[in-house]
């Protein structure tokens, strides 16, 4: 009767969920029976040896990174009590998101892991903050140096669409994207001539994103150009 009320004890027992990365905004779901865990013990549950250098922060409901001792005590039962992020590092590099103090383990934090702690909106992006000069859209694709004297800030705005400049048989030509097609190329290199059946076009091209990189557009097909710099040449041939 004893064992099957230990066992039945076991069960309703609350475990508490909480989320731990390493080095990353890449959450895994860990659950403890303790409400109150050590430092070293989230460490251990995640997998990561407690004496093996490990930096280990709490992210605040506000989006603080709080530091978490090996033996110091978090009440998971608090609200906002739940991410923690821990790093392999023996310096840490300040930050700010939004107002908020981040502590990030490495030299350089990448654009995704910048979203994912600013958490902006579908038409929204993060901006590294650049005094006494034009503020700088971050891409989730960047790398972001941490490594500078001072500390990086970095806050949410509305999207900046960022200017797709060509060349076109030698003039600059402003796109509204990076998809281009060899009708929009004829039109931009021979503005307001209407199709004529005794003419006929050729494109070149060289420094664009697709592959490859330089070559000869067929008509009807499209390429992938770079923000700056590709460059094209538009001909044509009159037919008598």
């Amino acid at each position: 009767m004893t064992e099957r009320t230990n066992f039945d004890d076991e069960l309703r027992r609350p475990r508490y969920e909480i989320l731990v990365a390493q080095a990353s905004t890449t959450f895994q779901s860990i659950k403890l029976d303790d409400p109150v865990p050590l430092g070293r013990q989230i460490l251990a549950a995640s997998g990561l040896r407690p004496d093996g250098d490990y930096t280990l922060f709490n992210i605040l409901e506000s989006g603080d990174f709080e530091d978490v001792r090996l033996d110091e005590q978090v009440d998971l039962r608090r609200p906002g009590a739940e991410r923690f992020i821990a790093f392999k590092s023996d310096r840490n590099f300040k930050l700010t998101v939004n107002g908020s103090q981040v502590v990030w383990g490495l030299p350089e934090i990448s654009g995704a892991d910048l979203y994912a702690v600013a958490k902006p909106s579908h038409d929204e992006a993060v901006f590294l903050v650049v005094r006494g000069g034009e503020d700088k859209q971050i891409e989730p694709s960047d790398k972001v140096d941490l490594t500078a004297a001072g500390v990086e800030h970095f806050e949410v705005a509305p999207k900046r669409h960022a200017k797709i400049v060509i060349i076109v048989n030698g003039r600059e030509e402003e796109v509204p994207s990076r998809h281009v097609t060899f009708e929009q190329l004829v039109a931009l290199a021979y503005p307001g001539e209407p199709p004529q059946p005794t003419i006929t076009y050729s494109v070149t091209y060289r420094k664009v994103e697709s592959m490859p990189h330089q070559g000869e557009l067929a008509a009807g097909g499209s390429i992938e150009v770079k923000q700056h710099g590709s460059i094209f040449n538009v001909g044509r041939t009159i037919q008598s």
